[in-house]
């Protein structure tokens, strides 16, 4: 039985491909088409998934889609007769294409699948696929369920219990009472892109302190024991306008939002500080009344707001559940992957199984790779000089030294990554105790000036030598403190700056540990641990770096250069290589030092140095 999930036209489109049970491929479009969150039909991606399996549209059984059109279409007629007539200009872009394309999903979709596709079309709640993208290839045989977003037809959130193949919503959040959207609002009132800029904000709360939080709780929203909440959308702007916050929020928070791109003052991080707090507070009583109405020992999370990961890691810390699991294609894309497993398990019965220690994620690895000839096919056309290192120990020889000579490696090996996390496929890494490498990753590579510091990679088994983090997190979805004993003292020069410079990345290059380039200035990090059974070479390459340096820890950002998708073949990785600054790029087991490229241009950094701005 093969099962293709689908997510389209709203964000993040992407294919899942489920066979017999087992998670086959899945990818997001924008990869394919170098359009960052790109929302059409996600044909590459299917393309894509077929090619692995070596199947075609005649061999697929079901292809489901992940949430219910005419259910969501309700919700925007029902919200536009409340709001009418000042919800009429944004009911007026939306209707053409809901006329044209997303009214007629089931035929849209059956267009764009070809005629050779003779299997049935089902559609499931958006928060069933994201409720299922969660249980179903987690560790757990039995837990309770907490998927939490913008909206998808009606819920904003949910709280539901797997056991076996079964999986029940049990409780349910409306719109338009959302913390996603809650969260987005103020991802747009500080100037960051709403559906892409609300890690940025997570980022940011660390340099500010939650002094509006209690305005936040008094004026703008009431939250239950339970965890849900009720807005006042008098504050709100993004169920009537093309804005998410009202001239009466405006007025509330001191003023206009802040333009894109311009300085971020003292009230932007005090906003960020603020939001923060209060998304943790309802997400910790979320968990808790999930607790407490399934019993269940352990919690899956998945939907949007399950990729802010320092409110996973304060729900882990509260010991409200022995272990958590969080989808790591947490967001739209993932819902793809939920709506094949709820076909495949809920509906179909296939035989699930869990023991309660491996997940069925497969380390999210699961798009595309190539092989050393189709690299080096592509490498001599475009003259590119380069090395094939056919013993494994030479490549992560050549390269953890290069790591420890302060080098920027692009690394491309084994399938790219499902979801938004660079996971050691598709990935820029360096040392993490080097004081400079946070500039320089910035600077010369993403050409940004970024207030948030690069994310660790560290060997599972020395996890906790590094963080306060007993448990696993190949994800990269938790945020955990630096070890106390790793920190560093600020000098009162250093303090000064902490305390009253405008300038962010003056901030965030303070050294606050002997891992400066990862730690960020309340002394958190966030994690991602490497084993051996998901990450092979990565795993030996790290180790390699460790036997070198005696630290088994390196940074991890994702491989692309600001505003693109990370790269997906090795001709994005090249491109990327050559027009920036970077110094070694491994592709596979053939490496490229930039030194050697003598047949090729130089690249064209202006390019992407004209569009440097403030991250």
């Amino acid at each position: 039985m093969k099962i293709l999930g689908v997510s389209a036209f709203y964000h993040d489109s992407a294919a899942a491909l489920v066979a017999d049970g087992e998670i086959i491929a899945a990818a997001q479009e924008e990869r394919f088409t170098r359009v960052k969150h790109d929302f059409r039909f996600p044909s590459n991606a299917i393309k894509f998934c077929l090619e692995y399996a070596k199947s075609s549209m005649a061999d697929i059984d079901y292809v489901v889609f992940y949430d219910k059109p005419m259910m969501k279409f309700d919700r925007l007629l029902e919200t536009y007769m409340t709001f009418a007539p000042s919800g009429f200009s944004s009911f007026a872009k939306a209707i053409p294409l809901w006329l044209k394309q997303k009214l007629n999903m089931r035929r849209e979709i059956k267009k764009q699948l070809g005629l050779d596709f003779k299997g049935k079309i089902v559609f499931t709640e958006h928060h069933e696929s994201h409720a299922a993208s969660a249980f179903y290839p987690s560790p757990f045989e039995e837990a309770a369920v907490l998927t939490i977003d913008g909206v998808g037809e009606w819920a904003s959130a949910s709280i539901g219990k797997g056991s076996g193949n079964n999986l029940e919503i049990l409780k349910e959040l409306h719109f338009p009472h959302s913390l996603g959207l809650l969260y987005s609002a103020f991802t747009y009132f500080t100037g960051f892109k709403v559906n892409s800029g609300e890690y940025k904000l997570m980022g940011l709360a660390p340099y500010g302190k939650p002094v509006y939080a209690d305005i936040i709780k008094n004026y703008l929203m009431d939250i239950k024991d339970d965890g849900s909440i009720w807005m006042d959308m008098s504050y709100f702007n993004y169920c009537q306008g093309l804005t998410m916050t009202s001239a009466k929020f405006h007025k509330l928070f001191g003023g206009h939002p802040r333009k894109s791109e311009t300085n971020i003052t003292q009230r932007e991080m005090d906003i960020a500080a603020s939001i923060q707090a209060v998304t943790e507070e309802v997400m910790i009583k979320m968990a808790k009344h999930a607790k407490e109405i399934t019993g269940a020992k352990y919690l899956c999370l998945a939907g949007g707001v399950a990729l802010n990961c320092v409110g996973n890691g304060k729900i882990l810390r509260e010991k409200i559940f022995d272990d958590i699991w969080i989808q790591p294609a947490a967001g739209d894309a993932g819902g793809a992957l939920g709506a094949a497993l709820f076909v495949q398990h809920k509906l179909l019965r296939c035989e699930r199984r869990a023991d309660n220690k491996n997940d069925f994620q497969k380390g999210s690895l699961l798009g595309c790779r190539f092989t050393t000839s189709e690299i080096t096919e592509y490498l001599n056309g475009v003259k590119a000089d380069y090395h094939v290192y056919e013993k494994e120990e030479e490549l992560v020889s050549t390269v953890a030294k290069a790591i420890a000579e302060d080098k920027v490696i692009g690394w491309f090996a084994g399938r790219m990554e499902f979801g938004p996390r660079a996971l050691g496929a598709r990935s820029i890494i360096g040392d993490a105790r080097s004081e400079k490498m946070q500039a320089v990753m910035n600077l010369k590579i993403k050409y940004r000036e970024s207030f948030r510091p690069f994310a660790p990679c560290v060997l599972k088994e020395d996890v906790n030598k590094y963080f306060e983090l007993d448990e696993e997190s190949p994800y990269m979805l938790l945020v955990a403190p630096v070890k106390e004993e790793l920190r560093v003292k600020l000098n009162d020069e250093q303090r000064a700056v902490m305390q009253n410079d405008p300038d962010l990345c003056k901030r965030v290059n303070i050294p606050r540990s002997t891992l400066p380039a990862i730690t960020h200035i309340d002394y958190s990090a966030r994690v991602q641990t490497v084993d051996k059974a998901r990450h092979g070479v990565f795993y030996e390459l790290i180790k390699k770096f460790k036997e070198l340096s005696g630290c088994s820890v390196i940074i991890n950002t994702s491989f692309n250069i600001r505003g693109e998708p990370i790269v997906c073949y090795p001709s994005d990785a090249f491109n990327c290589f050559m027009n920036t600054e970077m110094d070694l790029l491994v592709l596979e087991n053939v490496v490229l030092f930039k030194e050697e490229q003598k047949n090729i241009p130089a690249g064209n950094t202006e390019k992407y140095k004209q569009s440097f701005k403030l991250d």
